[in-house]
């Protein structure tokens, strides 16, 4: 049989097949690029955030779905205005929205206030921009934890019983 295989791949106009591509393919260095991007993101991710921490109200309104992302002034507990992360002083607030916004009034526009600082202050910096001309200024809350209300309910539920 083995002078078979010899004679017929000496023939003329035959092959030997001494090479076969190999049909898998090996996913294992795609896999190991693919972990590395997941940690990277998962680092990453949270410091994407606004940068200014403020300590917002709970509200049990439902989340806006905005298709383009709008501007955001934040106030903080002690009362300085940022404009995304950069401060600004409430005189020089409406100059700079005007050149942020190139002077479209209809740009979308959170205002974020922290819950400890008087309501005035926030209610100064939404006058401020509502006389500025923008119309679209909206206030933004915090949603409560949806497990405490479920588990409050469950509690009453069972008093009653």
């Amino acid at each position: 049989m083995a002078s078979e295989f010899l004679s017929r791949s000496r023939l003329p106009g035959h092959r030997t097949r001494a090479y076969r591509p190999m049909s898998e393919i090996n996913v294992t260095p795609f896999v190991d690029v693919m972990l590395v991007l997941l940690v990277v993101f998962m680092v990453t991710a949270p410091l994407l955030t606004v940068g200014v921490p403020v300590d917002l109200p709970k509200t049990k309104a439902k989340a806006i779905a905005e298709a383009e992302e709008p501007l955001v002034i934040s106030v903080d507990a002690e009362g300085k205005i940022y404009i995304q992360d950069t401060p600004v002083d409430l005189e020089n607030l409406v100059p700079r929205l005007r050149a942020i916004t190139e002077s479209k009034p209809d740009t979308r526009i959170y205002v974020r206030g922290d819950k400890s600082i008087n309501y005035g202050r926030i209610v100064e910096v939404m006058g401020t921009v509502n006389i500025a001309g923008f119309t679209r200024v909206a206030l933004v809350a915090e949603l409560p934890p949806r497990n405490k209300g479920k588990a409050a309910a469950k509690k009453t539920e069972g008093a009653a019983q």
